[in-house]
């Protein structure tokens, strides 16, 4: 099988006829119009139209640290799983969105501050992607970084600005338990723990 490299078309491949915004608040609902190329073909699809949640990119980072063999998730309210029956907190990764011009790795170096009190120490990026393309234009820059960590969790976050997180430490062996039990419900969280599992077993081979 092909492996593709690069899309089938790009951005010239679209023709947008309308957008306009029809909420503007912490994120911004635009209505979109527009018409793409069909695939093998010069024609073009019928004018269709597609509601479209602006939100600024974001970035996030896995704390860990292989000397303690500790990891660092946090747990907030989100609006998101707020008809979810477990619960709404969830288990995340740190992260938080881009101010204005600023880099994914400042944004990162920022949050883990607010969100863990930890210092980290080197940057490593994973991946950068849409958590949700089909509605969402995030763009989501994935990073782990080792770190400090401290012995126990606490309280944390900007309280002017509603947070209210808590920072959770966990042994490497608990990594396990935690896909279990299914307390990890998104992308972020899932993608930097399954790298983390491959981390795990390359560093620490079984005999």
């Amino acid at each position: 099988m092909k492996i593709i490299q690069q899309a089938s078309y790009n951005y010239n491949d679209v023709d947008l006829q309308q957008r306009e915004y029809l909420y503007q608040g912490f994120v911004k609902v635009e209505k979109v119009q527009l018409s793409h190329r069909l695939f093998e073909s010069n024609e073009y699809i019928p004018p269709i139209q597609r509601e479209l949640i602006a939100r600024r990119p974001a970035a996030g980072v896995l704390i860990y640290n292989d000397q303690q063999q500790k990891f660092a998730l946090i747990e907030q309210f989100r609006i998101g799983a707020l008809d979810d029956t477990d619960s709404p907190w969830q288990l995340e990764i740190i992260a938080g969105v881009l101010d204005g011009d600023e880099s994914p790795e400042h944004c990162i170096r920022r949050e883990a501050l607010e969100e863990s009190g930890c210092e980290i120490q080197g940057l490593q990026h994973l991946y950068s992607f849409y958590p949700s393309a089909g509605a969402c234009s995030e763009l989501f820059h994935l990073y782990v970084a080792q770190a400090e960590l401290p012995e126990h969790g606490g309280v944390h976050g900007m309280p002017d600005e509603g947070e209210n997180i808590q920072l959770h430490i966990f042994d490497y062996a608990h990594l396990p338990e935690l896909f279990r039990y299914n307390r990890l419900k998104n992308a972020p969280v899932i993608m930097a723990l399954q790298w983390l599992q491959q981390h795990i077993s390359t560093a620490y081979p079984k005999e």
